[in-house]
């Protein structure tokens, strides 16, 4: 056994760089684990600026100088920032009060209509199973109803944060573009200068996280913006509120789609009930999340996400319960930096086939 153990630690860790890739990442997983929260303004601003990267170049293509590129490309992000926060800030959070005021409505509904369902399904559901669903879904509702409101009240102190993330974002956005090469360049004097492995993980994983974010992006613009259009033809009650969550569920690969779904179709029901609307509003909305998942995902993300589905769901399942929602956002990425450090780990092969040999 002791010699199984050290010809596994010969083979993987006998070099000073494998050795100190163990490192990194163990202190990156403790950074990210208990100061996550903390730094969220400077992920934040990483995302904005590899989305702004891509404009940069962009225009350097177009025969812009670095200096003027970066000022057109930081320009255009304060402008949609402001935008974002004196336009579309109001108007979700305004459908968001008017649905938390709704939804004492909505669960007095869905009651009563608890109530018929032993008449129409008596040959189905027992009286004794009526009662024991009807109990249970009362206590759910009532669950979700105490949850959304305290959810409300609790979120007035998350003013603060939203100031923070409002002034240092742009701030840090702004010398993430500006001094690019001298932050890279502050890194990389950090690490050993015999690194081959640690300059493949970099050049792969900078292709693919700016790739992905921009993907992403792209993304829940389209998504978001076809679903308020259909939302807005169809007359749909808290439409910007519900384009928006659909907009954003594409961040959470397969799950994100199966849970917005029910607010979707709950507000349906309850504005139109059983109707030719409804039917209308679950085929837009099946059409929208068709599209997305077999036309738009393998068109945006066919050379950045090579993971088997099961890999992507364990990561953001694994990745969002120790970092939350940026554990969610980043899970793709983090799992394809797994399967690059896997792949690129320096290994010691010689020596152990000559013993084998």
């Amino acid at each position: 056994m002791k010699q199984v153990l050290q010809r596994w630690l010969d083979q993987y860790f006998s070099s000073e760089e494998a050795v100190l890739l163990v490192i990194i990442l163990t202190l990156s997983l403790v950074v990210v684990a208990t100061l996550g929260a903390v730094l969220g303004p400077v992920f934040a601003a990483l995302i904005f600026a590899y989305l702004l990267q891509g404009v940069v170049n962009s225009l350097r293509h177009r025969g812009l100088s670095e200096r003027i590129a970066i000022i057109a490309s930081y320009l255009l992000f304060i402008m949609l920032f402001i935008s974002v926060f004196t336009v579309m800030i109001p108007i979700v959070g305004r459908q968001t009060s008017l649905l938390v005021a709704e939804l004492p409505n909505m669960i007095t509904r869905l009651r009563d209509l608890l109530v018929t369902l032993p008449e129409t399904y008596a040959d189905y559901i027992s009286p004794e199973q009526f009662q024991i669903i009807t109990a249970k879904v009362s206590t759910e509702l009532a669950n979700l109803a105490e949850q959304v409101l305290s959810l409300s009240i609790s979120s007035f102190p998350n003013i603060f944060g939203v100031i923070i993330y409002l002034f240092l974002v742009p701030l840090l956005v702004f010398f993430m573009l500006k001094d690019k090469h001298l932050l890279v360049g502050f890194l990389v004097a950090l690490l050993p200068k015999e690194r081959g492995a640690m300059t493949a993980i970099w050049s792969e994983m900078d292709m693919q996280f700016a790739n992905y974010v921009r993907g992403k992006a792209i993304e829940i613009l389209i998504v978001g913006l076809a679903s308020l259009l259909a939302f807005l033809i169809l007359d749909l009650n808290y439409a910007a509120l519900l384009a928006l969550l659909v907009g954003l569920s594409v961040l959470i690969p397969y799950i994100g789609a199966t849970v917005v779904t029910l607010p979707v179709l709950l507000v349906g029901y309850m504005q139109w009930g059983w109707g030719l609307d409804f039917f209308w509003l679950f085929i837009v909305y099946g059409a929208i999340q068709f599209v997305d998942g077999n036309l738009l995902v393998p068109l945006l993300f066919s050379e950045v996400v090579n993971l088997h589905p099961v890999s992507i769901i364990i990561a953001v399942l694994l990745f969002g319960g120790i970092w939350g929602f940026w554990g969610v956002f980043f899970a793709i990425p983090l799992a394809t930096l797994v399967k690059a450090v896997y792949n690129a780990w320096p290994r010691k092969w010689s020596d152990i086939a000559t013993e084998d040999g």
